[in-house]
């Protein structure tokens, strides 16, 4: 079996998998089994009409501060994310490849299952004519547990990176909110852990 197959098959067995206490994300898991059901490349950014894309918010297990990126696309504090690339051998695994390209942080843990599911329109890529193209992330989310805030380290893929503490987030939108949220959540619940670094 190929890489790109086992790829797409993983993201089918961690979607299968998925739970999550508000019955809302527990719905949108089925729309995503949907979508990876109707489309063969629904994992690679070729797929146009919208893809699968890893993320996780860096989380401080002691404080909770997190780690935000000022995306420059879409001008807004996220968490660290992307697409999905040919070498990764599962979604936490592109997760986390992400976190280590856009933040330098290659030492922590990452939750073993996804902690939440957000879909968004964004710009992805330019046409022939130059003119941008719009799609749809399907995102699967991770919380990275770090201990204390490790210096990261800026990439071309960021407009700035910063730690917020909990009292002094910055603008952010609901999903990114609601992401914090459950990562806060996972720091105090039983959750598996897979250690990296």
């Amino acid at each position: 079996m190929t890489l790109a197959l086992d790829l797409r098959s993983d993201v089918q067995s961690v979607l299968n998998r998925f739970e999550h206490r508000d019955p809302e994300q527990v719905e949108r898991a089925l729309e995503y089994r949907d979508f990876v059901h109707s489309h063969d490349d629904a994992v690679w950014r070729s797929c146009g009409v919208g893809h699968i894309t890893a993320s996780a918010l860096v989380i401080d297990a002691e404080s909770g501060s997190v780690l935000l990126t000022l995306h420059p696309k879409v001008g807004r504090w996220l968490q660290l994310g992307g697409h999905l690339e040919r070498g990764d051998a599962s979604l936490r695994d592109g997760a986390l490849r992400e976190v280590g390209e856009e933040s330098g942080i290659l030492r922590g843990a990452i939750s073993t299952a996804p902690i939440r599911l957000d879909v968004h329109p964004v710009p992805c890529g330019r046409a022939a004519d130059g003119s941008v193209l719009r799609s749809v992330h399907w995102d699967v989310q991770y919380v990275v547990r770090v201990q204390g805030t490790p210096d990261p380290q800026i990439s071309d893929e960021s407009d700035d990176l910063r730690w917020f503490a909990s009292t002094e987030l910055p603008v952010i939108d609901e999903s990114v909110q609601a992401l914090i949220e459950d990562a806060r959540t996972a720091l105090v619940e039983p959750t598996t852990w897979v250690t990296f670094g």
